[in-house]
């Protein structure tokens, strides 16, 4: 098979590409660009996006930046159930812990990553095997000007309770639609946060995650 490794030059290319996969299973994927298929994900727990990224012909990495920075766009791969409902949250990008006074939401990350998302579920029942999990038609989403305020009034209400020295008080049932809660590889790893006083102290990493809610609404949208 043909790998696909440049990256789309325009966003229609983007959903031409991914058209072109939906309705396949993971390993029919997978073959395309010459991927072994894990028998599980418990030490994979990043395949299925990098496989996506890795199909579509994302160029970004890691950075801090959207999945394809010349197109503005960023890529979620989004599990659901066979109803359509996303299955988890969705991680966006880490919380700016150690110098919360530095960012503000319009230079934010978590701003440049959701200007513009290309979202692609991805039917994945635990009791489905990994080869067998479906990729569905992706949806091209860009934030409205009411969803852009409900961001930023979460994303604001979030940092300045940070700014306090609250982070660790944050917990899910904060946030309407963005939520912050831990994200490490396990409980003993540990960043650089702020307490009350401004002074540094060693914290539990945490990141930006959209509620499951929420990216079923978009869904719904577009499906109907």
């Amino acid at each position: 098979m043909n790998q696909v490794n440049a990256s789309p030059q325009t966003v229609e290319e983007l959903l031409g590409r991914a058209d072109r996969i939906a309705g396949r299973t993971l390993a029919e994927v997978a073959a395309l660009v010459d991927e072994p298929v894990p028998a599980d994900l418990r030490s994979n727990k990043g395949w299925v996006g990098q496989l996506i990224e890795r199909a579509l012909g994302a160029s970004a990495g890691s950075a801090a930046e959207p999945d394809f920075p010349h197109l503005g766009v960023e890529l979620k791969t989004l599990p659901v159930d066979r109803s359509g409902r996303p299955l988890e949250s969705t991680y966006v990008t880490m919380v700016p812990l150690a110098a919360p006074d530095d960012v503000d939401w319009e230079s934010s990350t978590t701003r440049l990553k959701l200007g513009c998302v290309l979202w692609v579920p991805i039917l994945a029942e635990r009791s489905i095997p990994v080869a067998d999990r479906q990729v569905g038609q992706s949806v091209l989403w860009t934030p409205d000007a009411y969803e852009l305020a409900l961001l930023r009034r979460d994303w604001e209400g979030h940092l300045a309770a940070i700014r306090q020295g609250g982070a660790g008080d944050l917990s899910g049932i904060d946030g309407e639609i963005l939520q912050v809660r831990p994200k490490g590889a396990n409980a003993a790893q540990l960043t650089w946060g702020v307490d009350d006083r401004g002074e540094a102290i060693l914290t539990q990493p945490r990141g930006f995650y959209l509620r499951a809610l929420f990216t079923e609404t978009l869904l719904r949208r577009r499906y109907g």
